[in-house]
Protein backbone atom coordinates (compact mmCIF):
# COMPACT_ATOMS: atom_id res chain seq x y z
CA UNK A 1 0.00 0.00 0.00
CA UNK A 2 1.60 3.15 -0.75
CA UNK A 3 2.07 5.92 1.98
CA UNK A 4 -0.40 8.42 2.80
CA UNK A 5 1.55 10.26 5.13
CA UNK A 6 4.17 12.96 5.07
CA UNK A 7 6.53 14.27 7.52
CA UNK A 8 7.66 17.86 8.38
CA UNK A 9 10.35 18.83 10.95
CA UNK A 10 11.47 21.85 13.00
CA UNK A 11 14.55 21.85 16.03
CA UNK A 12 13.69 22.68 19.85
CA UNK A 13 16.38 24.55 21.38
CA UNK A 14 17.57 25.89 24.62
CA UNK A 15 18.12 29.66 26.06
CA UNK A 16 21.48 29.22 24.28
CA UNK A 17 19.87 28.20 20.75
CA UNK A 18 21.48 25.10 20.87
CA UNK A 19 19.30 21.74 19.82
CA UNK A 20 17.80 20.46 22.67
CA UNK A 21 15.09 18.10 20.29
CA UNK A 22 13.60 17.30 16.67
CA UNK A 23 9.85 17.77 16.33
CA UNK A 24 8.48 15.85 13.92
CA UNK A 25 4.64 16.43 12.84
CA UNK A 26 3.05 13.58 10.38
CA UNK A 27 0.56 14.57 8.77
CA UNK A 28 -1.90 11.82 7.80
CA UNK A 29 -5.48 11.30 6.66
CA UNK A 30 -5.66 8.95 10.22
CA UNK A 31 -3.67 7.69 13.08
CA UNK A 32 -3.24 3.94 11.55
CA UNK A 33 -1.89 5.71 8.16
CA UNK A 34 1.22 7.92 10.59
CA UNK A 35 1.23 4.48 12.55
CA UNK A 36 2.64 2.88 8.91
CA UNK A 37 4.81 5.79 7.55
CA UNK A 38 6.83 5.77 11.05
CA UNK A 39 7.16 2.71 11.14
CA UNK A 40 8.52 2.22 7.76
CA UNK A 41 11.21 4.68 9.14
CA UNK A 42 12.88 2.76 11.95
CA UNK A 43 15.96 1.89 10.07
CA UNK A 44 17.09 5.70 9.32
CA UNK A 45 15.26 7.04 12.52
CA UNK A 46 17.88 9.59 14.10
CA UNK A 47 18.89 8.74 17.58
CA UNK A 48 21.22 11.14 18.76
CA UNK A 49 18.56 13.77 20.51
CA UNK A 50 14.87 13.37 21.61
CA UNK A 51 12.20 13.49 18.94
CA UNK A 52 9.14 15.01 19.62
CA UNK A 53 6.56 13.30 17.49
CA UNK A 54 2.97 15.38 16.40
CA UNK A 55 0.16 13.91 14.72
CA UNK A 56 -0.91 17.20 13.50
CA UNK A 57 -4.40 17.97 13.32
CA UNK A 58 -5.07 14.25 14.38
CA UNK A 59 -6.58 12.95 17.86
CA UNK A 60 -4.13 11.03 19.42
CA UNK A 61 -5.18 7.43 19.70
CA UNK A 62 -4.05 4.36 21.12
CA UNK A 63 -4.02 2.87 17.83
CA UNK A 64 -0.93 4.68 18.00
CA UNK A 65 0.52 2.09 20.26
CA UNK A 66 0.61 -0.13 17.38
CA UNK A 67 4.25 1.70 16.40
CA UNK A 68 7.07 0.20 18.04
CA UNK A 69 8.01 3.49 20.09
CA UNK A 70 11.53 4.59 20.01
CA UNK A 71 13.65 4.84 22.93
CA UNK A 72 14.08 8.73 22.06
CA UNK A 73 10.45 9.42 21.09
CA UNK A 74 7.64 11.52 23.04
CA UNK A 75 4.18 11.51 21.85
CA UNK A 76 2.83 15.11 21.62
CA UNK A 77 -0.62 15.79 23.67
CA UNK A 78 -2.53 18.40 22.33
CA UNK A 79 -4.91 20.02 25.57
CA UNK A 80 -7.80 20.32 23.18
CA UNK A 81 -7.83 16.15 23.31
CA UNK A 82 -6.87 16.07 26.53
CA UNK A 83 -10.67 15.06 27.94
CA UNK A 84 -10.80 12.63 24.67
CA UNK A 85 -11.51 9.17 25.82
CA UNK A 86 -9.10 7.80 23.03
CA UNK A 87 -6.36 10.58 24.22
CA UNK A 88 -7.17 9.29 27.88
CA UNK A 89 -6.94 5.78 27.37
CA UNK A 90 -3.62 6.31 25.20
CA UNK A 91 -2.12 8.50 27.40
CA UNK A 92 -2.60 5.81 30.19
CA UNK A 93 -1.06 3.50 28.09
CA UNK A 94 2.50 5.67 27.12
CA UNK A 95 2.78 6.11 30.85
CA UNK A 96 2.46 2.42 31.35
CA UNK A 97 5.10 1.14 28.58
CA UNK A 98 7.12 4.54 30.18
CA UNK A 99 7.11 6.52 26.94
CA UNK A 100 7.48 10.33 27.78
CA UNK A 101 4.88 12.82 26.50
CA UNK A 102 4.40 16.71 25.59
CA UNK A 103 1.76 18.63 26.57
CA UNK A 104 0.78 21.36 23.25
CA UNK A 105 -1.20 24.44 22.66
CA UNK A 106 -0.55 24.72 27.06
CA UNK A 107 -2.63 28.00 28.19
CA UNK A 108 -2.64 28.94 31.69
CA UNK A 109 -6.59 27.85 32.86
CA UNK A 110 -5.99 24.46 31.13
CA UNK A 111 -7.20 21.39 33.22
CA UNK A 112 -4.80 18.53 33.66
CA UNK A 113 -5.41 15.10 34.34
CA UNK A 114 -3.64 13.86 37.66
CA UNK A 115 -0.71 10.98 37.66
CA UNK A 116 1.10 12.25 34.44
CA UNK A 117 4.25 13.74 34.11
CA UNK A 118 5.25 16.65 31.75
CA UNK A 119 8.55 17.28 30.91
CA UNK A 120 8.68 19.96 27.67
CA UNK A 121 5.14 22.09 27.49
CA UNK A 122 4.81 23.65 23.79
CA UNK A 123 2.68 27.08 24.51
CA UNK A 124 1.95 29.36 21.57
CA UNK A 125 4.04 32.25 22.54
CA UNK A 126 1.58 34.45 19.99
CA UNK A 127 -1.37 33.82 22.61
CA UNK A 128 0.65 33.29 25.87
CA UNK A 129 4.01 35.94 26.43
CA UNK A 130 4.66 34.07 29.64
CA UNK A 131 4.88 30.47 30.16
CA UNK A 132 3.08 31.08 33.21
CA UNK A 133 1.65 27.86 35.05
CA UNK A 134 3.35 25.44 32.99
CA UNK A 135 3.81 21.98 34.23
CA UNK A 136 7.11 21.39 32.76
CA UNK A 137 9.98 22.78 30.45
CA UNK A 138 8.18 25.73 28.25
CA UNK A 139 8.95 25.97 25.00
CA UNK A 140 8.01 28.88 22.79
CA UNK A 141 6.33 28.47 19.12
CA UNK A 142 5.13 30.42 16.43
CA UNK A 143 8.44 32.79 17.09
CA UNK A 144 8.75 35.47 13.55
CA UNK A 145 12.68 36.20 14.16
CA UNK A 146 15.57 36.28 16.81
CA UNK A 147 14.13 39.08 18.64
CA UNK A 148 11.05 37.53 19.92
CA UNK A 149 12.87 34.68 20.92
CA UNK A 150 14.98 37.18 22.79
CA UNK A 151 11.85 38.95 24.14
CA UNK A 152 10.83 34.95 24.98
CA UNK A 153 13.25 33.82 26.93
CA UNK A 154 13.33 36.75 29.08
CA UNK A 155 9.66 36.71 29.97
CA UNK A 156 10.83 33.08 31.76
CA UNK A 157 10.68 30.64 28.51
CA UNK A 158 13.16 27.58 28.80
CA UNK A 159 13.57 27.90 24.98
CA UNK A 160 11.71 27.35 21.58
CA UNK A 161 10.46 25.07 18.70
CA UNK A 162 10.53 26.36 15.13
CA UNK A 163 12.43 27.98 12.82
CA UNK A 164 12.59 31.87 14.09
CA UNK A 165 16.46 31.73 13.87
CA UNK A 166 16.20 31.68 9.85
CA UNK A 167 14.83 35.37 10.06
CA UNK A 168 16.10 38.62 11.94
CA UNK A 169 19.68 37.86 11.38
CA UNK A 170 22.68 40.76 11.57
CA UNK A 171 22.94 42.68 8.51
CA UNK A 172 25.56 41.37 5.60
CA UNK A 173 28.89 42.51 6.48
CA UNK A 174 32.80 41.28 4.55
CA UNK A 175 33.92 37.61 4.87
CA UNK A 176 35.92 36.90 8.26
CA UNK A 177 39.34 35.59 7.15
CA UNK A 178 39.07 32.25 8.20
CA UNK A 179 35.82 32.28 6.12
CA UNK A 180 38.06 33.38 3.31
CA UNK A 181 40.71 30.92 3.98
CA UNK A 182 38.18 28.67 3.08
CA UNK A 183 36.98 29.71 -0.20
CA UNK A 184 40.39 29.73 -1.18
CA UNK A 185 40.30 26.07 -0.14
CA UNK A 186 37.02 25.21 -2.45
CA UNK A 187 38.30 27.48 -5.52
CA UNK A 188 42.04 25.49 -4.89
CA UNK A 189 40.17 22.08 -4.86
CA UNK A 190 37.62 23.04 -7.60
CA UNK A 191 39.82 23.92 -10.26
CA UNK A 192 42.57 20.85 -9.77
CA UNK A 193 44.89 23.17 -7.34
CA UNK A 194 48.34 21.96 -6.87
CA UNK A 195 48.34 19.76 -3.56
CA UNK A 196 51.09 21.18 -1.98
CA UNK A 197 49.51 24.98 -2.68
CA UNK A 198 46.26 23.17 -0.94
CA UNK A 199 48.36 21.55 2.04
CA UNK A 200 50.27 25.35 2.42
CA UNK A 201 46.99 26.81 3.20
CA UNK A 202 45.52 23.91 5.66
CA UNK A 203 49.03 24.70 7.56
CA UNK A 204 47.98 28.12 8.23
CA UNK A 205 45.40 26.76 10.46
CA UNK A 206 45.26 23.41 12.13
CA UNK A 207 42.18 23.28 13.12
CA UNK A 208 40.56 23.64 9.83
CA UNK A 209 43.20 20.07 8.83
CA UNK A 210 41.42 18.78 12.18
CA UNK A 211 37.96 19.17 11.40
CA UNK A 212 38.46 18.41 7.77
CA UNK A 213 39.91 15.10 8.23
CA UNK A 214 37.57 14.25 10.80
CA UNK A 215 34.29 15.29 8.70
CA UNK A 216 35.90 12.40 5.81
CA UNK A 217 35.99 10.39 8.32
CA UNK A 218 32.79 10.44 9.48
CA UNK A 219 30.12 7.75 9.13
CA UNK A 220 29.07 9.31 6.48
CA UNK A 221 31.83 8.82 4.12
CA UNK A 222 31.66 5.01 5.25
CA UNK A 223 35.37 4.55 3.86
CA UNK A 224 37.27 1.18 5.09
CA UNK A 225 40.86 3.30 5.88
CA UNK A 226 41.31 5.97 7.78
CA UNK A 227 42.36 9.33 5.84
CA UNK A 228 45.43 10.96 7.75
CA UNK A 229 46.33 13.76 5.39
CA UNK A 230 44.85 15.70 2.33
CA UNK A 231 47.23 14.09 0.33
CA UNK A 232 45.56 10.90 1.44
CA UNK A 233 42.63 11.71 0.92
CA UNK A 234 43.07 12.99 -2.83
CA UNK A 235 44.78 9.90 -3.70
CA UNK A 236 42.02 7.68 -1.91
CA UNK A 237 39.15 10.18 -3.07
CA UNK A 238 39.95 12.53 -6.00
CA UNK A 239 39.23 16.55 -5.95
CA UNK A 240 35.57 16.36 -6.77
CA UNK A 241 34.39 14.13 -3.82
CA UNK A 242 36.89 16.43 -1.51
CA UNK A 243 34.25 19.49 -2.43
CA UNK A 244 31.56 18.55 -0.33
CA UNK A 245 33.35 18.26 2.51
CA UNK A 246 35.37 21.53 1.99
CA UNK A 247 31.28 22.94 1.56
CA UNK A 248 30.82 21.50 4.92
CA UNK A 249 34.07 23.72 6.73
CA UNK A 250 32.84 26.88 5.29
CA UNK A 251 28.90 25.65 6.53
CA UNK A 252 30.25 25.05 10.22
CA UNK A 253 32.62 27.73 10.03
CA UNK A 254 30.50 30.40 12.06
CA UNK A 255 30.68 31.47 15.67
CA UNK A 256 27.68 33.15 15.27
CA UNK A 257 25.39 31.85 18.72
CA UNK A 258 22.41 31.02 16.16
CA UNK A 259 25.18 28.80 14.36
CA UNK A 260 24.23 24.81 15.63
CA UNK A 261 20.35 25.31 15.03
CA UNK A 262 21.45 27.59 11.46
CA UNK A 263 24.20 24.63 10.50
CA UNK A 264 21.81 21.67 11.36
CA UNK A 265 19.65 23.21 8.76
CA UNK A 266 22.05 23.71 6.28
CA UNK A 267 23.38 20.27 6.43
CA UNK A 268 20.01 18.49 6.93
CA UNK A 269 19.21 20.89 3.78
CA UNK A 270 22.02 19.32 1.38
CA UNK A 271 22.04 15.75 2.66
CA UNK A 272 18.67 15.74 1.84
CA UNK A 273 18.99 17.13 -1.84
CA UNK A 274 21.69 14.58 -1.91
CA UNK A 275 19.31 11.27 -0.70
CA UNK A 276 16.40 12.24 -3.01
CA UNK A 277 18.07 13.32 -6.13
CA UNK A 278 20.05 10.27 -6.11
CA UNK A 279 17.98 8.50 -8.91
CA UNK A 280 17.86 11.62 -10.67
CA UNK A 281 21.88 12.23 -11.20
CA UNK A 282 25.39 10.73 -10.93
CA UNK A 283 27.49 10.73 -8.17
CA UNK A 284 29.64 14.12 -8.91
CA UNK A 285 26.35 15.89 -9.38
CA UNK A 286 24.74 14.35 -5.93
CA UNK A 287 27.90 16.47 -4.57
CA UNK A 288 26.83 19.11 -6.03
CA UNK A 289 23.67 18.72 -5.19
CA UNK A 290 24.51 18.81 -1.11
CA UNK A 291 26.24 21.66 -1.44
CA UNK A 292 23.08 23.96 -3.26
CA UNK A 293 21.51 22.72 0.17
CA UNK A 294 24.45 23.50 2.52
CA UNK A 295 25.06 26.88 0.84
CA UNK A 296 21.03 27.88 0.86
CA UNK A 297 21.72 29.43 4.36
CA UNK A 298 25.68 30.32 4.16
CA UNK A 299 24.00 34.24 3.48
CA UNK A 300 22.51 34.17 6.92
CA UNK A 301 25.21 31.58 8.17
CA UNK A 302 28.42 34.21 7.46
CA UNK A 303 26.19 37.39 7.23
CA UNK A 304 26.90 38.24 4.04
CA UNK A 305 25.09 38.41 0.47
CA UNK A 306 24.23 34.92 -0.88
CA UNK A 307 25.47 37.09 -4.47
CA UNK A 308 28.80 38.32 -2.95
CA UNK A 309 29.54 34.70 -1.59
CA UNK A 310 28.85 32.92 -5.00
CA UNK A 311 31.24 35.65 -6.72
CA UNK A 312 33.83 34.46 -4.56
CA UNK A 313 33.24 30.96 -5.68
CA UNK A 314 33.67 29.29 -8.42
CA UNK A 315 30.92 26.54 -8.46
CA UNK A 316 28.99 25.18 -11.49
CA UNK A 317 25.86 27.17 -12.98
CA UNK A 318 23.23 24.29 -11.97
CA UNK A 319 24.37 25.60 -8.22
CA UNK A 320 24.26 29.04 -8.89
CA UNK A 321 21.32 28.98 -10.66
CA UNK A 322 19.28 27.57 -8.16
CA UNK A 323 20.58 29.47 -5.31
CA UNK A 324 20.60 33.06 -7.32
CA UNK A 325 17.67 32.93 -9.50
CA UNK A 326 15.26 29.53 -7.97
CA UNK A 327 16.32 28.50 -11.22
CA UNK A 328 17.27 25.26 -13.02
CA UNK A 329 17.21 21.80 -12.43
CA UNK A 330 18.64 21.57 -8.82
CA UNK A 331 15.70 24.57 -7.89
CA UNK A 332 12.67 21.63 -7.34
CA UNK A 333 14.85 19.99 -5.11
CA UNK A 334 15.98 23.14 -2.91
CA UNK A 335 12.46 24.01 -3.12
CA UNK A 336 11.48 20.51 -2.06
CA UNK A 337 13.89 20.83 1.12
CA UNK A 338 12.61 24.17 2.30
CA UNK A 339 8.84 22.25 2.16
CA UNK A 340 10.14 20.08 4.67
CA UNK A 341 11.04 22.85 7.13
CA UNK A 342 7.18 24.01 7.51
CA UNK A 343 3.70 23.30 9.11
CA UNK A 344 2.29 22.68 5.66
CA UNK A 345 1.39 19.91 4.40
CA UNK A 346 -0.01 21.05 0.87
CA UNK A 347 3.17 23.06 0.35
CA UNK A 348 5.14 20.43 0.91
CA UNK A 349 2.52 17.59 -1.13
CA UNK A 350 2.47 19.74 -4.36
CA UNK A 351 6.39 20.10 -4.28
CA UNK A 352 6.82 16.01 -4.00
CA UNK A 353 4.32 15.90 -6.67
CA UNK A 354 5.84 17.74 -8.72
CA UNK A 355 9.04 15.82 -8.53
CA UNK A 356 6.53 12.31 -9.07
CA UNK A 357 8.34 10.76 -5.39
CA UNK A 358 6.96 8.48 -3.39
CA UNK A 359 5.65 9.77 -0.37
CA UNK A 360 7.98 7.46 1.93
CA UNK A 361 11.21 8.24 -0.11
CA UNK A 362 10.74 12.00 1.09
CA UNK A 363 10.14 10.84 5.19
CA UNK A 364 13.36 8.76 4.46
CA UNK A 365 15.24 10.99 3.13
CA UNK A 366 14.23 13.58 5.67
CA UNK A 367 15.15 11.65 8.45
CA UNK A 368 18.72 10.26 6.90
CA UNK A 369 19.32 13.94 6.70
CA UNK A 370 18.16 15.20 10.26
CA UNK A 371 20.67 11.74 11.27
CA UNK A 372 23.64 13.08 9.39
CA UNK A 373 23.62 16.34 10.54
CA UNK A 374 23.09 15.56 14.27
CA UNK A 375 26.05 13.14 13.66
CA UNK A 376 27.99 16.05 12.87
CA UNK A 377 27.31 18.64 15.10
CA UNK A 378 25.09 17.54 18.12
Amino acid sequence: MSQTTLLTREPVVNKNRAITANRLIAHGPNVGAVVEALAAQAEVWPTHHPVFVSLGRLVPTPELMEWTIPDNAAIEIPVQTLAHPHTQALMAKLRDAGVGMCLTWFQPDTALPAGHDWRFVLIDARRQPTPEGSPGLSLAWGLPDIGAFRDAVTAGYDGASGWFFLHGNPPAKTLSPGHAQIVRLLNLVRNNGEIRDIEAVLKQDVALSFKLLRYINSAGFGLMVEIQSFRHAVSILGYDALNKWLSLLLVTASRDPSAPALMQTAIARGRFMEEIGAGYFDASERDNLFITGAFSLLHTLLGTSTQALLEEMSLPPTITEALLQEQGEFAPFLHLARSCESFDPKALQAAVEKLHLPYEQVNRAQLVALGFADSLHG
